[in-house]
This record gives structure tokens, sequence and C-alpha cells, in this order.
């Protein structure tokens, strides 16, 4: 392949994906190459829209264009995003590419808006489309190129983690689509004399709108903060977990900030044992977090939170307000439980997770709780705190 010939040439350590100056300098490779085959392949379809008088031709050599533009973007986006932290941006400038992606995503919208509106015009005023061999054998290599773009942008986007690749993949694939829509629509053409030009126009340009509008959905997502990928909260788990037998007894409060691809900033809570050696755990907690950044490549900062181990009446009202819980929705969970007895009164202090959409509001879940708890346990009372579960 030519980008992996490419790579073996101009990056070093090109099979270490996640490191930022890995994919930055595949960002930028793979960019230009999308540059030089758009532009190639927008000269050879103007050309043919030009020969076969063919509007359909036409506006997907424009589409091609406009993707040559959308590289340019991409590129000067991997290049910025791979600049170093500086006193303004101490995480880095990695949301850049996502902000690349969005900019690609609007001209992606705007270009097939714009093909829309112009073959409508195509359709209300038709005009006869002349067969060439020669406007054949460009549409078939541009399905050939647009198909090979397709499968190393999906290879290298899967390996990268890149959202701004795996959307110029499904870019690639789209314009395949509209090319061979073209492709039978100059066939269709020349065997039975249907003029559908134009509506093959339409049809590319409401492509190109749908590949535009899963770009931004792509790109914007990560700017709102979405939710951490399962498959590394469960990585996050395995790791953490595999030191149970030192101390660990389990994890929450797991919050994943992403400052970009390779990026990445995680916080949770490990439970220890409120009896052990505070140094001995205090160095368990240094070693899972220089784990987790040599493994998932992040950076981790872990608190750790004491909790009783053993203690008989800790379990049995561990396992009371559990079964209160159960009554109220059979989803609900709690962690950090811990209790703090009064002459009088007993305060069951933990925290309640919730699935994103549940419907009882937190000071409605809290009084429920409690009014159960209360009913059998007069003298015990709730300290709450909700939270939302991540994945």
């Amino acid at each position: 392949m030519m980008i992996t010939l490419l790579a073996k040439c101009f990056i070093q350590n090109r099979d270490a994906y996640q490191e930022p100056s890995t994919r930055q300098s595949y960002g930028m490779l793979c960019s230009s190459v999308g540059i030089f085959l758009n532009i190639c392949l927008f000269a050879g379809k103007f050309v043919a829209g030009l020969l076969g008088n063919s509007i359909a031709i036409t506006a997907d050599a424009f589409n091609n264009l406009s993707d040559a533009g959308s590289s340019v973007i991409t590129l000067i986006g991997f290049r910025m995003a791979g600049q170093k932290p500086d006193p303004d941006h101490p995480f880095g400038h990695g949301r850049i590419e996502y902000i690349a992606g969005l900019l690609v995503s609007v001209i992606i919208l705007l270009m097939g808006a714009e093909l829309v509106k112009t073959s409508a015009d195509k359709i209300l005023h038709p005009e006869e489309l002349v067969f060439s061999p020669l406007v054949l054998v460009i549409l078939l290599l541009s399905i050939l190129v647009k198909c090979y773009m397709y499968l190393y942008n999906r290879s290298l986007g899967r390996k990268l983690d890149s959202a701004a690749m795996k959307a110029t993949a499904t870019d690639s694939l789209s314009d395949t689509i509209a090319t061979t829509t073209v492709l039978l629509c100059t066939l269709v053409a020349h065997f039975t004399g249907l003029s559908i030009d134009g509506w093959c126009g339409v049809l590319v340009g409401l492509f190109i709108c749908y590949s535009g509008f899963g770009a931004a959905r792509d790109t914007i997502s990560p700017l709102l903060g979405q939710a951490p990928d399962k498959e590394f909260v469960n990585r996050i788990n395995e790791i953490v977990m595999g030191h149970s037998a030192e101390g660990i007894q389990g994890i929450h409060d797991l919050i994943v900030h992403n400052y970009g691809p390779g990026r990445v900033l995680i916080s949770l809570h490990a439970e220890v044992p409120a009896y052990g050696n505070l140094l001995e755990l205090h160095e368990l907690i240094d070693t899972i977090e220089r784990e987790l950044k040599e493994l998932l490549h992040c950076h981790a900062v872990i608190h750790m939170d004491p909790v009783c181990i053993g203690d008989a009446q800790t379990e049995h009202l561990k396992n009371l307000a559990r079964q209160c819980l159960a009554r109220v929705d059979a989803s609900l969970t709690l962690h950090d439980f811990r209790i703090v007895s009064g002459p009088t009164r007993t305060n069951l202090i933990f925290d309640v997770v919730t699935p994103h959409d549940f419907s009882l509001p937190d000071d409605q879940l809290v009084d429920t709780i409690n009014r159960l708890i209360q009913q059998d346990h007069p003298n015990y009372t709730a300290v709450i705190d909700v939270d939302k579960q991540m994945v």
C-alpha cells in the first residue's frame, strides 16, 4: 500500500499509534495523500463532465475538490494539534483535531446543499449527455481510488482512534457510492435514452450532506464531552482491580477528561481498607497510576477512599441500604458506604449511582430512601450523594 510504504520512509516509531508524535505524522501523511488524490480525481472528473455534458459528473468532481480542501484543513488541524502544551493550554492542543473535523463537515454540508440546488436546476432544464469511453474509464478509476482511500482511512482511523480520519473514511465511502451512482446514470442514459442526470446529481448531493452530518456528529460529541468508550472503562476497571489482592476493594466516581486524541486525563476513587498501612497504600496507588499511564497512555489521578472491611455492623447496615435501593429501583447501586454513630442517631453515609434516564429527581430519591430506612429503623438517617452512571 502507498501509505504503508510512505510511513516506512517518513514516520519513526510508525507502530506506536497512540504516541502523539506518531498520530500527528500519520494524520499529516494521510491528509497530504488525500489532497493529491482528490485533486487528481477532480481534474479527471471535471474533464469527464465537460466531455459528457453531465452535471452529475461535474458535481462529483467539485465534491472531490471540496474533499481536497477538507484534507488541507485536516492537515493544518493535525499540525496545530501536535503543538506542545503551553501556560495557556496546559493539556496541549489536541482538541484542534476535532475543530478541524467540524470545519470539514461544514464544508461538506455546504457543498452538498449547493450541488442539490444545481442538480435540481438541471432537472428543470435537462441537456443531452454525450457518451464517451474515456468518461467510463475515469469514473471507474475514481471508484477504485476512493475505495482505496476509504480502506486506508478506516484502518488508520481505528488504529489511531481518530474521529477525523474515521469521518474521512465515511466520506470516501459515500463518494464511492455517489460516483457509482453517476456511472450507472451515464450507462442508463446511453443505453435507454432516459435523462436521469439531474436526479442523480440530487442523489449525489444528498449523499454528501449525509456524510457531512455524520462527520459533524463525530466531531461535535467529543467537543461537548461525550461518555467514555465502554471498552476503555472496562480496561481501567481491569487494571485497577487487578490489584485487589494488594488491598483495592473497589472503584467508583470514574471521570474521563478528553483533551484530544492521545491526551486523556482520568480521575477515580479507589476503595482501600480503613485500617491498612497508609504509606503502603499510597505506594500502591502510585503504582496503579503509573500502570494506567503505561498501558492506556493516559494521566491518572486516584483518590483513596477508606472503607471498613470485616465489620459486622457496617456490612449489616450496607445490606439494609441495598435492600431499600432495590425496593425503589433494581438499577440503583451504592458505594463509599460508612457509618457515623451518635448517642441518639446513626448516620448512614453513602453515594447512590443512578442511570442517566432515571426519572425520579435526586431530592425525591433521597427522601424515598430515607423514608424506607426509617420505617423499621427510626434512629437511622441516610446522608446521600447522588451520582450518574458513566457508561
